[in-house]
């Protein structure tokens, strides 16, 4: 029988191999490190809109727009580096969301979000400025893995210098 641990691996190689799917076959831009939920929608309509920055993630259900068919158009939708787009959310298309961002459960973004801030509602305001987050838009005092941990500080000081 195998561990959870043994099968969580299992499951991050899939998710590469999809990101990688994605990235070449559909054309998006979506960052190795990313981590996308396996029942996250993705615009296929016009997949080279969706960018997706280093170390985020996308959960279960969440849907991420690049075209408006009403009105004809084709956008770009980026979310930024160490973000958190939660469970049946909705990006529309065109929409930047800035870096270090958490996107709560079931909100619909239809404007931009600044970088360190929390949206949610229908439609999305913030609710929360000037948060510091990590890796997949885990807060600090939540606790991370070590490895995290460590690409968070790398980072940070790369960022400050």
């Amino acid at each position: 029988m195998a561990t959870l641990n043994q099968l969580m691996n299992v499951q991050r190689r899939i998710m590469k191999w999809r990101i990688q799917f994605l990235n070449r076959f559909w054309g998006m831009s979506i960052d190795p490190t990313a981590r996308i939920s396996m029942s996250a929608k993705l615009d296929k309509t016009n997949p080279k809109g969706v960018h997706i920055a280093e170390r985020s993630y996308v959960a279960f259900g969440a849907t991420i727009l690049c075209h408006d068919m009403t009105r004809g158009l084709y956008m770009n939708t980026h979310i930024g580096r160490y973000c958190f787009i939660g469970a049946r959310s909705l990006i529309m298309p065109g929409i930047n969301i800035g870096d270090e961002c958490i996107v709560a459960a079931g909100a619909v973004v239809t404007r931009d979000v600044p970088s360190r801030s929390i949206v949610a509602g229908n439609p999305a305001v913030v609710i929360r400025e000037n948060i510091e987050v990590g890796p997949y838009g885990r807060f600090l005092s939540a606790g991370m893995s070590r490895a995290d941990r460590a690409a968070y500080e790398a980072a940070r000081e790369y960022r400050d210098a």
